[in-house]
């Protein structure tokens, strides 16, 4: 309720009625004037209230009469009516209804009731009433009411002196209030208030208001009271103390500052009149030392008294917080004197106190900018922001030097504040509480001072504990430790504003920066610019003050802060430190303050590290920590870092260097530390420039003590410590390290947001970090520090998107660390190279790779360089990284191919197997995925590539893959030709214009021939080299794929290619197998590796070798034969005819059966290409269309290709096929004879028998005879037109030689036939066959060539000796095939009867057709063949073979029936004339022979070889006899003589008896005698001399047989009974029968022919037969009937003397 309402004054009237009466009561006795005067009063208001509406003024205007009573109540010094009226008239003035008069006489009244030492607090009130309810005290008035206070401030009642003090303190406060109301309420009439001077004078005081000048004459008193001066204003003070009037300055001054600074008579006071004020108290405090006990002058000085001293500390800071901008230079006396304050002989109270007083400017960082900018920054000034700091740094060294009472500091810390458990525990635990549960008291210990840390005061506010003893007298104990934390609290909120305070200013000024700079981009208009420029000017200026401030503290604050790190044992107090100084070192990182950062920095980095660690980096650096900062004078020592430092240890691990050194200890404070530090590194990683070099030195020092070791990708996992003692973590230690690890990644994840400058930076200090690691790591094996190495790889993994400008340094660097010794350190090398390689390829780079082309060599390059290096390891990684690189980004590697393609290529043999196989496995990656997606270009690389693995020895599966590889890759050439035949071109265009600007000539393998070519041309050559592998199974497996591409992909080649693979492929090749076939081992290899066994064909190396010359071989014969059209067309195929020719020779001519006979097969496929047809003979067919089909396996059926593309076809359309046809013609026979004469050369050296016995001769194999001998009919086909008789000769000495060669006896099971069968080797059989061939030409051939006839018969002759005299070879020593017992003879002689036998064959084959031939003739060709079938035929049963003889008899009458009628018909000619005695020696030869017939021979076959025998006589008898008048006269006689022998056989004495009756021959004996007798009885007996000859015959006979009857019945009679010996029985039974047949022969005779004299022998016979009757044996007398029953025919009497049928 307001004290205007009408219900208020209705109250107030009933009160003031009621308090009136109620004084008229007290007063009725006593005082009778008051109780009148009371009651008047109460009148008095009744009509007021009557009379006025608004009652309160009406009052207000008498209050004086109003007030009256009351005052004379209080006049009658009665406590009672005193206290009743003091009531009263605190209700009038609450309700302001008080006017000026009554008020002064209020105040009167009240000066005489204090006078009076009445109601004292009664007064005090009611002054207070008076003054704070409305503003009618002024001047005197007021000045009475205070000074009425003030006395009673100093009463002897406490409770009235706080009371008053109390008041006073209002009542001041309310005096200048009223003047702030004032000015608020005139602050609109006078906009400009005059600007404060610093000199106006004092006395003007004129333009003060009222309520101003109040207050101006109070506080101008309120000095003088203190300065101990008498007031002007405030008369009647009897007292006064100074720390009161100190206080109410001080509350004025901090109260209403706004006062002093508008007010220029009020500025004047504080200048004139309170600053020498505070100076001249200050003066013993500054006089004053500690400790100092002479007087430094005559008159004692004044002891510092706490109470003034605290007071005035106050009124300074209060000074300098809000009047420092008008009292420079006094703030600088201020300041300096604070700074003095703290020197260690001043009172611990006052030093204490003044940090307070220090630690309250340490929270206002515009003014501690202020002072930098006032002090520090003039010239001739004292450096006061500096002064300070150092002082506060000093102040914290000294507390640590020096106890702080000069006793013990245990003692001190007992009598302190102390919360831990007593002293010993904390000193002796090191740290660690050695009772259990209680947390040790946050201290700072330094070399056995321990000082305990209070909490003080909230960061950012100082809480001032001694500043606030307003009450205490006596100087206070300050507790241990007070003023260490109040000075440790001030460096914090030092920092922590100074910081603060620059980074928001520079962060709004780059703010600003950047608005200005988008604004002048806009419009740029002057104003703006104006603007700008300004800005600008203004930045600098800050940023000099920035720089100022920075420089002025960061000494002091290093120094202090440094200490303290190094004494603290509280986690959060180090924390605190820690972060002090990251913030610092950030903060000078911003304003590019090199030298402080980087003492900062290293600060943090050696209290991360165990103390005295060697870490050169640190001590070199320019932040070392042992310089004494020189400050302005003042010397800051830098203390350095102690070790007995009582810290808890948490990790034990070994120090990085490079000597074996014990261990070292991380204390929980340096684990701390590192994590401060690599907050920094995190979030200020920008402004650390070449400091980086000292944190990550650091850090890479402690990841190695912790034992943290780089895991995948860089990032460091806890891993064991290789060696030594292994690295000890507490637990506390362990559940930190995975946070270590995290956030050391993330530092290096966050370098991805450094600028361009800072990341290089950045990774230059990884660089050479890594550089000392790998020096330290060189001569010893001890574990190298991976930890630069780690992080550039995470480094460069992070900012792969601006890779480009820090790729060079990083690889560079990595790759000498790839070059390491140290495998651990080479490994991580390629590790974070091989990373970095594949993250950069497949990162999604802008624009894409595949447009940029030179970052993706530059990516790639370094995996080029790796090549470099030795190291298999390294190698191994490389290789790896390729595979993944082909894997996820081979399809985009374009010009890259060339890099991945070099590296996979550079494996050498001396790099083993495993490194081969990656590489390798790379290789096949790449032909079987990418060949189409590289550019053309690339291709010879890879056909390169693979070859190189195809001749690495390490590995033969690889060599043999890779050269399917090469087949692959020839197909997809084959496949793709077009397309890369485009390519190709397009490309050679390019580079000849290039070669043509340079003026070089166009350098490339192979040059004339087209790109496409040289490709293949390329690759031919690889399998080339890889067909002179020392491996055979290479050479194998090269060899074919070589043919096979060749063959199957040729087509492709130019025309004039073919020349180049002719000459630069195929016959180089050709002649280095041929050189390494030669001049191979012949050293039996035992195994093939492991335990492969070889088989006996391959154990050696020559036996391997002979393989390859085989394959290579026969792959050039195909490409001739096959090619044969497009070869012929290049000009030089005759030479190249003529080169092959010579490989086949030698291959043939070598001394190993598998060459030799290849040889031959590829001569037999070249000679097999049949001649073109031309257009001039296509109608007559081809000429060898009558060419034998071969027999023996060896040789397919020739094949007949017509060479439709023929070069003379193509030419013929132009100029005329004959003239063409006739060139081909003379080139091709030119071809043929070559190959003859090669094929005579192979024959006649091959044959050729040794001239020695001895062993190693070598003799050629059946096979490779047969081959050889098999060629010649097919060559002869294209030779015959010009085979001459010389030609002959020289073929028959090859058929003669090749038929000749023994074989070897482990070969002949399987060529020869078992003895029984008579079968024909391949190679006779071929023999024959080349003659048959040959004949058969004769036949149809010129006439001219028939007289070869004769030759060919001698060569067939010569062969069918062989049946019975098997050919020598040389001297060798050979055996029969029928008695070699395999295993002992060596060479075995063939059996030849079946040769020999068919060779008759043919010889009577061909004389059939040629006996009447005119050379046959001349040759006396009948009588050679019968010559050599006399061998056989007088042998007999002694040939070889029984077949033999017999044959040799059918063929000799085979001959003989065709031959004789030629013989006869040139009989006159004489030509036959030495033929008829060979004849008839041969029948003599056969028909008696002297061999003597087997034993085992059977009836049957004695008598089927009786029957030949009989069929030769029957021959004589129709085809010789009859003709007899053409047959020389000896030769008849010859065979009469022989028929003579014939028909009387004596018998042979080798029969046994059985066998008597049939080898008799009878039957033979009996054609003999037939024909004997048909030829003596036969009537064309033309000469007396033969039918002498027949007649004598004749009697010869029977005159024989007379006497062998005779003989044999002498015989028998003699005796008796013994029976005579079988040969006599068969004689004379043989004789018997031979009588009977002449019987039957004289009866068919006509009678004319017989001799009288021949009948009367016969005759003579008869009684000579009649004696035998007698005879025992009934065989005889069998035989005696027959020879009897003919005799009846005489038995008759001459027809002459027979008359009438008697005698």
């Amino acid at each position: 309720m307001s004290t205007s309402s009408p219900e208020a004054v209705k109250k107030l009237l009933e009160n003031m009625q009621s308090d009136l009466r109620s004084l008229s009561l007290e007063c009725r006795k006593k005082f009778p004037p008051v109780k009148e005067a009371a009651e008047s009063g109460i009148v008095k208001v009744k009509t007021i209230a009557a009379r006025n509406t608004d009652i309160l003024a009406a009052l207000k205007e008498n209050s004086s009469e109003v007030v009256q009573p009351l005052l004379m109540g209080c006049g009658t010094k009665e406590p009672k009516i005193a206290q009743l009226c003091l009531s009263a008239i605190q209700r009038l003035m609450s309700h302001e209804v008080v006017s000026e008069g009554a008020a002064g006489n209020i105040i009167n009244m009240l000066w005489q009731l204090m006078e009076n030492g009445l109601e004292e607090l009664k007064l005090l009130q009611t002054v207070l009433v008076l003054l704070t309810t409305n503003t009618v005290v002024h001047d005197d008035a007021l000045a009475k009411a205070i000074v009425l206070c003030f006395r009673l401030h100093f009463t002897k009642d406490n409770i009235t002196n706080n009371t008053a003090a109390a008041t006073v303190r209002q009542v001041v406060t309310v005096v200048f209030e009223r003047m702030d109301a004032e000015d608020e309420q005139h602050k609109d009439d006078d906009d400009h208030p005059p600007v404060v001077q610093g000199n106006s004078n004092r006395r003007t005081i004129s333009t003060l208001r009222p309520c101003a000048k109040d207050a101006y004459m109070l506080f101008q008193d309120l000095c003088q009271l203190v300065n101990a001066d008498a007031p002007y204003w405030l008369v009647g003070m009897t007292e006064m103390t100074r720390t009161f009037g100190l206080e109410l300055l001080e509350s004025v001054l901090n109260d209403f500052p706004r006062v002093f600074l508008q007010h220029q008579e009020f500025s004047f006071l504080l200048k004139e009149r309170v600053c020498p004020l505070v100076i001249k108290l200050f003066s013993p405090n500054i006089k004053f030392r500690q400790g100092t006990n002479t007087p430094s002058s005559p008159t004692p000085v004044e002891k510092p008294y706490f109470p003034i001293c605290m007071r005035l500390l106050r009124v300074v800071s209060v000074l300098i917080k809000h009047f420092y901008s008008l009292l420079v230079t006094e703030c600088e006396i201020f300041l300096s004197l604070l700074v003095k304050f703290l020197d260690g002989d001043k009172p611990q109270w006052l030093r204490a106190v003044a940090v307070e007083c220090i630690h309250r400017l340490c929270v206002q960082p515009q003014l501690l900018r202020s002072f930098c900018q006032s002090y520090d920054m003039k010239p001739h000034s004292t450096k006061v922001f500096r002064d300070i700091v150092n002082a506060l740094g000093s102040f914290i060294q000294s507390l640590f030097i020096t106890p702080s009472t000069g006793s013990n500091p245990i003692s001190n810390m007992q009598t302190g504040t102390s919360g831990s458990g007593g002293p010993a525990t904390a000193q002796n635990g090191s740290g660690m509480n050695a009772t259990v549960g209680l947390t040790p008291q946050p201290a700072f210990e330094y070399r056995g001072t321990w000082i305990p840390i209070l909490n003080t005061s909230v960061q950012g506010t100082s809480k001032a504990a001694y500043l606030e003893l307003l009450d205490k007298v006596e100087p206070p104990t300050i507790p241990d430790g007070y003023a260490m934390s109040v000075a440790f609290g001030c460096l914090l909120d030092l920092v922590r504003g100074i910081t603060a305070m620059i980074e928001a200013e520079f962060d709004s000024e780059a703010i600003t920066s950047q608005s200005g700079v988008t604004k002048q981009a806009g419009e740029a208009q002057s104003s703006e610019q104006q603007e700008k420029l300004s800005a600008t000017e203004e930045r600098d200026d800050s940023r000099v003050v920035w720089e100022e401030m920075v420089g002025a503290c960061w000494c002091g604050l290093l120094a202090a802060l440094s200490l303290l790190l190094d004494a603290s044992t509280d986690e959060t107090a180090s924390e605190n430190i820690l972060k002090a100084e990251l913030t610092m070192a950030s903060l000078c990182g911003k304003l590019s303050l090199v030298t402080p950062r980087d003492a900062f920095i290293t600060a943090i980095c050696k209290a991360s590290l165990p103390p005295h660690y060697a870490l050169t980096v640190l001590n070199s650096s320019s932040g070392g920590l042992h310089k004494t900062y020189s400050i302005q004078g003042q010397s800051v020592q830098m203390i350095s870092p102690s070790s007995d430092s009582h810290q808890q240890v948490v990790a034990v691990g070994q120090p990085l260097t490079s000597q074996h050194q014990g261990t070292v200890m991380l204390t929980a404070k340096n684990i701390q530390c590192m994590r401060t530090l690599l907050s920094l590194a995190h979030c200020h990683g920008s402004v650390l420039g070449t400091s980086w070099q000292l944190v990550l030195a650091t850090l890479q020092h402690l990841v190695w003590i912790l034992g943290l070791k780089p895991a995948s990708g860089g990032a460091l996992k806890p891993g064991r410590a290789v060696e030594g003692p292994s690295t000890v973590l507490t637990t506390a230690v362990m559940s930190d390290l995975p946070v270590i690890s995290n956030i050391l990644s993330r530092l290096f994840e966050s370098s991805q947001y450094l600028d361009d400058v800072s990341l290089h930076h950045m990774i230059n200090a990884l660089c050479s970090l890594s550089t000392e690691a790998m020096d330290m790591a060189f001569w010893n094996n001890k574990e190298p520090s991976l930890f630069a190495v780690a992080k550039l790889l995470e480094t460069g993994l992070v900012n792969m998107h601006r890779i480009e400008i820090l790729w060079r340094p990083l690889t560079g660097h990595l790759l000498e660390v790839c070059q390491h010794p140290n495998a651990r350190m080479r490994e991580w090398g390629a590790e974070a190279v091989t990373s970095l390689i594949k993250a950069g390829l497949s990162f999604k780079h802008d624009p894409p790779l595949s447009q940029n082309q030179r970052l993706q060599l530059l990516l790639l390059n370094p995996l080029k360089e790796l090549s470099n290096i030795v190291h298999s390891d390294i190698r191994q990684k490389q290789l790896e990284c390729v595979l993944q690189i082909l894997q996820n980004e081979g399809d985009s590697l374009g010009p890259g191919w060339p890099l991945v393609l070099g590296v996979i290529e550079a494996i050498r043999n001396d790099q083993g197997e495993s490194l081969i196989r990656t590489a390798f496995q790379c290789l096949q990656l790449v032909v079987t995925d990418f060949l189409p997606t590289m550019p053309s270009t690339c291709l010879q690389i890879v056909v390169d590539v693979a070859g190189s693995f195809g001749l690495q020895n390490q590995e033969l599966n690889i060599s043999l893959t890779s050269i399917g590889l090469l087949w692959n890759i020839s197909d997809y050439f084959f496949q793709r030709g077009e397309t890369i035949e485009k390519e190709l071109d397009k490309e050679e265009a390019l580079l000849r214009k290039q070669a043509e600007e340079k003026g070089v000539p166009l350098n490339r393998p192979f040059h004339p021939a087209p790109p496409f070519d040289c490709l293949w041309l390329c690759l031919y050559s690889k399998l080339g080299e890889l067909c002179v592998d020392p491996r055979p199974a290479v050479r194998k497996s090269g060899g074919q794929t070589l043919f096979s591409t060749v063959g199957a992909h040729g087509t492709l080649l130019q025309h004039a290619t073919w020349h180049t693979v002719l000459w630069k492929v195929l016959f180089p090749l050709l002649d280095r197998v041929r050189e390494s076939s030669t001049t191979a081992d012949k050293e039996k290899i035992e195994s093939g590796g492991g335990n492969i066994l070889i088989h006996h064909s391959r154990d050696t190396a020559e036996k391997q070798w002979a393989e390859t010359w085989v394959l290579t071989l026969a792959g050039v014969a195909r490409i001739f034969n096959t090619r044969r059209n497009l070869l012929q067309s290049l000009g030089d195929f005759s030479k190249a005819w003529d080169v092959l020719l010579d490989h086949i020779q030698s291959a043939a001519l070598s001394k190993n059966n598998e060459v030799s006979l290849a040889a031959l097969k590829s001569c037999q496929e070249i000679l097999q290409i049949v001649t073109p047809v031309k257009d001039s003979d296509k109608s007559e067919g081809l000429s060898g269309v009558n060419m034998p089909v071969f027999v023996g396996p060896l040789i397919p059926p020739p094949r007949t290709l017509s060479r439709t593309d023929s070069l003379g076809e193509k030419l013929g359309r132009f100029n005329g096929a004959e003239l063409n046809a006739a060139v081909d013609e003379i080139e091709d026979s030119a071809l043929w004879w070559a190959a003859w004469n090669t094929w005579y050369k192979i024959g006649l050296e091959s044959t050729k028998p040794p001239t020695t016995c001895d062993k190693v001769f070598f003799i050629p194999s059946q096979p490779f005879l047969t081959a050889l001998v098999q060629i010649f009919p097919a060559l002869y086909q294209h030779i015959k037109s010009g085979f001459s008789m010389e030609d002959l000769k020289k073929l028959g000495v090859i058929l003669h030689g090749s038929v000749s060669v023994p074989i070897s006896s482990d070969a002949s099971p399987f060529i020869l036939p078992s003895y029984t069968e008579a079968v024909l080797t391949s190679l006779q059989e071929a023999v024959l066959i080349s003659l048959d061939v040959l004949q058969k030409a004769l036949c149809v051939g010129p006439e001219d060539m028939q007289i070869m006839y004769p030759a060919i018969f001698d060569q067939l002759l010569s062969f069918v000796e062989f049946s019975c005299k098997a050919p020598t070879y040389g001297k060798l020593e050979t055996k029969n095939i029928a008695n070699a017992k395999f295993n002992q003879a060596e060479w075995v002689a063939l059996n030849y009867v079946p040769f020999a036998e068919k060779s008759l064959e043919v010889v009577v084959d061909l004389y059939q057709k040629t006996a009447c031939h005119k050379a046959v003739v001349n040759e006396k060709v009948l009588q050679k063949i019968i010559k050599t079938l006399r061998i056989p035929l007088s042998l007999k049963y002694a040939c070889p073979s029984e077949t033999t003889w017999k044959m040799a008899v059918s063929s000799l009458l085979k001959i003989l029936s065709i031959g004789l009628p030629v013989a006869r018909q040139h009989a006159s000619s004489k030509k036959f004339d030495t033929m008829w005695p060979e004849l008839a020696n041969t029948f003599e030869d056969f028909l008696f022979t002297k061999s003597i017939p087997p034993d085992n021979l059977s009836i049957q076959e004695f008598e089927k070889n009786e029957n030949i025998d009989v069929e030769v006589v029957q021959l004589i008898s129709t085809d010789i006899l009859p003709f007899a008048n053409f047959i020389p006269k000896e030769f008849v006689g010859q065979i009469m003589t022989m028929l003579n022998k014939g028909s009387i056989h004596s018998q042979s004495t080798s029969f046994t008896e059985a066998e008597i009756d049939i080898r008799m021959r009878e039957e033979f004996s009996k054609v003999c005698f037939e024909t004997l007798l048909q030829f003596s009885f036969s009537n064309k007996v033309t000469t007396p001399q033969e039918g002498y000859i027949s007649r004598m015959a004749l009697s010869v006979l029977l005159k024989r047989s007379q006497d062998v009857l005779h003989r044999y019945i002498e015989d028998e009679k003699l005796s008796g009974r013994c029976p005579l010996p079988r040969q006599r029985v068969t004689e004379i039974v043989f004789v018997l029968k031979a009588i009977s047949t002449l019987m039957d022969s004289l009866k068919k005779t006509k009678p004319e022919n017989v001799d009288t004299n021949t009948w009367s022998q016969v005759i003579a016979l008869y009684p000579t037969l009649v004696e035998c009757i007698t005879c025992t044996s009934s065989e005889v007398c069998s035989a005696l009937k027959e020879a009897l029953v003919p005799f009846k025919d005489f038995l008759q009497p001459p027809i002459a003397k027979v008359q009438n049928g008697e005698s």
